[in-house]
């Protein structure tokens, strides 16, 4: 139950444990039903005989351009990603733009540009919308809301929902991990650091097809956004009730991320990614899908990074370059606030 004395904090927004128990013990409660209580990033519905994928998404992230995107880049791709990793082919979506009195609209026909841009590099329509504009002050400069639908075969209708996981199944990654997070705190702060780092922001939508169309060993997928891989990992070893091992070592970080939080005080695993998909397959075909992610320019450096475990069920734990084990938890705090 919710404390009447609660208040809403920034970190209800940050994808962690926080914002989990403010879905489950609010929004579940009073919305709760068998489709919804599946917790997945698209509902997947039945419609005349198939099946189709819908999600919503919303984009407040500051500030509204950051090195690799912008604010109008990001809504697509996140809104393609959610299909993507729920097995879908995400074919049409909508744009809706709530916006401050006296934004430039020579910067908005930037944003617009550049959404129109990715939703055509991830081959999807943009079929209808929304413009509402409030009082200069009552927004912070634009906000986007997104509705995304996607095609679903039968037989990829189950790699978001967690299913027939067994101790032994590989969890795989497809490139370096934080680039997003910290590209958007560089550009917000103004800390200047040398080694340049840039978002991940991408649509997956193709590269999780390929593995799809070519593997049968994929049990579960998921994009790692608001609190980090951590966060994912945690989720499903939950949601499983078994244990996940991560090696340290294996896990991509750039020089760039890793310098970052060493000086920040974040860890790289709970640092939000806009391009990056968490894979857990059978052991029997994860090469197989680890050479078709590395075939793929958004999987070049895709690596395999744990496993699935009989041990410690519902944690997940990182075995560290020195050979000590420790536990990584999902996201309690909001280190970085409007990162999406």
């Amino acid at each position: 139950m919710i404390n009447g004395e609660e208040k809403i904090l920034l970190s209800h927004g940050n994808g962690g444990r926080m914002m989990h128990k403010l879905i489950e013990n609010l929004f579940l409660r009073h919305f709760g039903n068998k489709i919804l209580d599946e917790q997945t990033d698209a509902a997947i519905l039945p419609v005349d005989g198939a099946e189709i994928a819908f999600t919503t998404d919303s984009f407040v992230i500051d500030p509204l351009f950051f090195p690799g995107g912008n604010i109008g880049k990001l809504a697509v791709c996140g809104t393609v990603n959610d299909l993507a990793v729920s097995g879908a082919v995400p074919r049409y979506i909508s744009v809706s733009f709530i916006l401050e009195e006296g934004f430039p609209i020579s910067e908005l026909e930037v944003i617009v540009k550049s959404l129109a841009e990715e939703a055509q590099c991830a081959q999807v329509t943009i079929v209808t919308g929304d413009t509402k504009v409030v009082n200069k002050g009552k927004c912070d400069k634009l906000f986007i809301n997104t509705a995304g639908i996607g095609m679903v075969r039968k037989e990829d209708k189950l790699v978001g929902k967690a299913r027939n996981i067994n101790p032994g199944d590989v969890i795989l990654i497809n490139g370096t991990i934080g680039d997003h997070g910290m590209a958007v705190m560089n550009a917000r702060e103004s800390f200047n650091f040398k080694s340049p780092v840039k978002s991940d922001c991408a649509s997956l939508n193709h590269l999780i097809r390929e593995v799809l169309d070519h593997s049968p060993g994929v049990k579960f997928m998921r994009d790692p956004t608001r609190g980090g891989v951590a966060t994912v990992l945690n989720e499903l070893a939950a949601k499983i009730n078994q244990g996940i091992e991560i090696r340290e070592q294996a896990i991509p970080v750039t020089k760039g991320v890793s310098a970052m939080c060493e000086i920040l005080g974040f860890d790289p695993l709970h640092i939000a990614n806009e391009g990056k998909v968490l894979i857990v397959a059978s052991e029997e075909e994860s090469l197989n899908i680890l050479e078709i992610m590395k075939k793929h320019p958004l999987g070049a450096q895709s690596a395999m990074i744990g496993r699935v475990v009989n041990d410690h069920p519902g944690k997940v734990v990182l075995k560290t370059e020195t050979g000590g084990k420790r536990i990584i938890d999902s996201l309690v705090g909001d280190p970085l606030p409007r990162i999406c």
